[in-house]
């Protein structure tokens, strides 16, 4: 989990840009990265889609004074304020960006066509309402970081326990993919400018985290040699999941919540 997710580079970028400090064209090209485009359906007073240039300009005049990042699972409705409606849609997506100054919230449907090694990537972001109430469950930058410490440690003796490493050529493959992701990840620009220091460190520690969770899940069954161990496995790495992605909202959301905006 060492990429962002496409919520948290409209969120970082998109208050950037409500705070005057990239411009319009600078912020949609940092949210849009590597697809082909994205467009935002559902604006009020737009019976179409529009481009995201036009969209961030409207939610501006709506009264949008900043963005959050959602990062919601079954069970762990993160980041969220409801109704019930738009945390059904954010849960299928796996994230959101809740506004706040205007009671509006987004939600990617990502789309892909074309041949292999050329597959053009399309986003729409639906704008539907959100309730005004406090986002669930976020925590604040100093208790992230706090939180991610404990964590990498159990996610570290958690592999060690399940000798994931031992577990052939496979996971091997993936622990050193891991290792070079993760060196190639420091230093390098994260969230958007206005973001303070820890902010970006804070990311950087969750986005270890997911990714350590991430390999623990996907490179087969490791030590465990029944149902019941691979099921011990999920269970133990569940709450150092939970932290890596609380943490990663912390990050998103600190410059919104440090100007107690919403």
């Amino acid at each position: 989990m060492l990429s962002e997710p496409r919520s948290g580079r409209l969120a970082a970028w998109g208050n950037a840009l409500l705070a005057g400090l990239v411009s319009p064209d600078d912020a949609v090209l940092a949210i849009v990265g590597e697809d082909a485009v994205h467009r935002v359906e559902g604006l009020p007073g737009e019976p179409a889609p529009v481009g995201l240039t036009l969209a961030l300009g409207r939610l501006r005049a709506l009264g949008v004074d900043g963005l959050r990042l959602a990062l919601p699972a079954p069970g762990h409705p993160l980041g969220l304020s409801g109704p019930p409606e738009f945390n059904a849609r954010a849960l299928e997506a796996e994230e959101a960006v809740v506004c706040s100054g205007a009671a509006w919230g987004l939600v990617p449907e990502v789309s892909e066509a074309g041949p292999p090694g050329d597959v053009r990537v399309e986003v729409v972001w639906h704008c539907l309402p959100v309730r005004s109430a406090p986002p669930a469950d976020v925590p604040s930058l100093g208790e992230a970081e706090r939180e991610l410490a404990e964590a990498l440690r159990d996610a570290t003796e958690v592999l060690t326990r399940l000798d994931v490493a031992g577990s052939g050529p496979v996971a091997e493959s993936a622990i050193d993919a891991y290792r070079a992701r993760a060196s190639a990840s420091r230093g390098r620009g994260v969230l958007a400018p206005g973001y303070p220091a820890r902010a970006v460190r804070v990311l950087e520690l969750a986005q270890r985290v997911g990714a350590l969770v991430s390999l623990a899940g996907g490179v087969g069954p490791g030590g465990a040699v029944s149902a019941s161990e691979m099921s011990a496995r999920a269970a133990a790495l569940r709450p150092v999941e939970r932290t890596g992605r609380r943490a990663q909202v912390a990050a998103y959301n600190s410059v919104v919540e440090e100007r107690g905006v919403g």
